[in-house]
């Protein structure tokens, strides 16, 4: 979007989320907003390492380095989960699922393409990693606070929270008012920023996190975080049918490689593998 840079995008969208889901869980389900002081600490890892951490790492990572390094960079979160499960809870994983992980991470690279990128930066890496790192104890800690707490509301926490410590580091507001009525382009669609930022904050914030942390109260943390690596497929199919960007042969390649990945750890997933006890 003409005007804004990702540190704009990223905080416009995570402070709209906020705005919005936290009234509805307030009038819709008040029960879900209630926490104990012995919450806090949880509720502050959800916000500031499983929504800013994420976020602001992220895009200090593409602004350094390109989108595909960074993508798989962050979407290292997996095996990081796994051996944290294999070495701090000593729960001794089998080898398909190593391999459907590392399936996923070989899958991730065919797609992202990443043999093109010549630009590196030892910053760019190093947030990209430290994203990878958040975004793993995002699932841990999801994985402990939904089988506590309902998942709406521990989101609309989370997404007060980063929003908070988003805004204070990324010092982007205010947004010029023009550049929210400035026309986003997608495609042959022409729409107004606004209603692109209230789409994303709805459907590609909310909702992702609300799942996300729904999935953890049933399936374990090592089994979410690689089908949530799947994203970057899903972002790939928007850009096909919006923008038209169609994928080469050796992406297709990988969006399989990835797919039969996630599915062999969903297999072979011992079950179950619980982080918390």
């Amino acid at each position: 979007m003409a005007g804004w840079s990702a540190a704009a995008v990223t905080a416009a969208r995570i402070t709209l989320a906020a705005v919005v889901l936290v009234p509805v869980v307030a009038v819709v389900r008040p029960w879900a907003l209630r926490f104990g002081w012995g919450d806090v600490w949880l509720l502050l890892g959800s916000g500031v390492v499983g929504v800013a951490g994420v976020q602001l790492l992220f895009f200090v990572a593409v602004e350094r380095v390109p989108v595909g390094v960074a993508m798989v960079l962050v979407n290292l979160a997996p095996a990081l989960i796994a051996l944290w499960v294999q070495l701090v809870r000593r729960v001794r994983l089998p080898g398909p699922v190593w391999l459907g992980i590392g399936s996923t991470m070989v899958g991730l690279v065919l797609v992202a393409q990443v043999w093109e990128s010549t630009r590196l930066d030892v910053l760019g890496i190093a947030a990209g990693l430290g994203a990878a790192v958040c975004s793993a104890g995002f699932f841990i800690l999801g994985e402990h606070g939904a089988r506590t707490h309902d998942p709406v509301g521990l989101t609309a926490i989370g997404l007060a929270v980063g929003a908070v410590v988003i805004t204070v580091f990324a010092r982007v507001w205010p947004v010029p008012t023009d550049l929210l009525t400035a026309p986003a382009i997608l495609g042959d669609l022409r729409t107004p920023i606004w209603l692109v930022l209230l789409v994303l904050a709805v459907a590609g914030t909310v909702l992702p996190y609300v799942a996300g942390l729904h999935a953890l109260r049933t399936l374990p943390a090592t089994l979410a975080g690689v089908l949530a690596v799947v994203e970057p497929l899903v972002a790939a199919a928007l850009a096909w049918l919006l923008l038209g960007q169609s994928l080469r042969p050796a992406q297709l390649l990988g969006a399989a490689v990835m797919l039969c990945g996630a599915i062999l750890v969903q297999l072979t997933m011992p079950d179950p593998v619980r982080l918390s006890r």
